[in-house]
C-alpha cells in the first residue's frame, strides 16, 4: 500500500509522470485543484490531451461560462479555455492520455 498527501503533490497532480507522483504512468494525469477566488489560468490548449474537469466546490469560468458543484466539461485536444476561480473552488481533472508538455498558452 502507498499512501501520500495531496498537498504534497506538484499543483495537485498525483498521478502520471511528475514527481512527486503516487502513481508514475503516461496513460493519464489526475489532480485534485485547489483555488482560491480570483485565480486565474491563461487561455491554453492541448494538442494531444482531451482534459477532463469536474467542479467538485465553488464557482468557476471558463470561456465566459459559470460552472458550478457537479458540472463536468470536456475539452478536446485543440479546444482552447481559460479558467478564472469565481469563488473558492476544488475541482478533480482528469488528462487522457497523460503528455508532458503538451500545454500551450493562448496571446491574449
Amino acid at each position: 500500500m502507498k499512501t501520500a498527501k495531496l498537498n504534497e503533490m506538484t499543483k495537485g497532480w498525483f498521478i502520471g509522470n511528475f514527481s512527486p507522483t503516487l502513481y508514475k504512468t503516461n496513460d493519464v494525469e489526475v489532480a485534485v485543484k485547489r483555488y482560491e477566488a480570483g485565480t486565474r489560468e491563461e487561455k491554453h490548449y492541448h494538442k494531444i490531451a482531451t482534459e477532463i474537469t469536474v467542479v467538485t466546490k465553488g464557482t468557476v469560468r471558463m470561456n465566459g461560462v459559470e460552472y458550478a458543484e457537479g458540472d463536468i466539461i470536456i475539452m478536446e485536444p485543440n479546444d482552447a479555455t481559460d479558467f478564472y476561480a469565481v469563488t473558492d473552488a476544488e475541482n478533480v481533472v482528469v488528462k487522457i492520455p497523460g503528455a508532458n508538455n503538451d500545454k500551450y498558452i493562448m496571446e491574449e
